[in-house]
């Protein structure tokens, strides 16, 4: 049986499932278009932290996507899986 999932209220190091997985269609700094879904966002550090936390110029939804026990899970390939069905089911129909 799989460990439970910890209680989750900061983020995991290590993880960056949320700069990675999901697609961004507002700018970014140094991504004036956004980002695709499964691209490394550019603000991420070499040691998996968001360059503009806690800045002005953090887009509106980086700030408000908060960690949850739901999305973030056990560890980060949780955390990766349950991003990419989110973006794929939340994708607009084509």
């Amino acid at each position: 049986m799989p460990a439970a999932a910890p209680p989750v209220a900061v983020c995991r190091p290590g993880c960056a499932a949320c700069c990675i997985a999901p697609s961004i269609t507002s700018p970014i700094p140094g991504m004036p278009h956004g980002k695709p879904a499964g691209v490394r966002c550019v603000q991420l550090t070499a040691d998996l932290r968001c360059a503009l936390f806690g800045q002005p110029s953090r887009p509106a939804c980086c700030s408000g996507l908060q960690p949850s026990r739901e999305m973030c899970g056990a560890d980060r390939d949780h955390a990766l899986r349950w991003l990419q069905r989110l973006e794929r089911d939340t994708a607009p129909a084509t």
